[in-house]
């Protein structure tokens, strides 16, 4: 996925934990986890909003577009299957 989620980092700065940022956000320590490891596939406005005021940061902070990086679903879904020549 070319979406870098950097929130480990920015947490890093801030010197805060997750389980923290969970507490201040109102939003699971699970969804926040799955956020951290880049396993969401999306996030909602209002749930970027409220992290970005508890951080003090912009969305930029915490997400980062990297159109080169493939990860390993994506390059399964476009790499051509082997013809079968037997």
């Amino acid at each position: 996925m070319p979406i870098i989620v950097n929130l480990d980092v920015v947490l890093a700065q801030r010197k805060m934990r997750l389980t923290e940022l969970s507490e201040h956000v109102g939003i699971t320590l699970a969804n926040l986890s799955n956020l951290k490891t880049g396993k969401a596939r999306a996030i909602r406005f209002s749930t970027l909003e409220a992290i970005c005021e508890v951080l003090d940061c912009q969305p930029g902070d915490i997400l980062e577009h990297r159109p080169d990086q493939v990860d390993e679903d994506d390059a399964a879904r476009t790499e051509p299957q082997a013809a079968d020549t037997a």
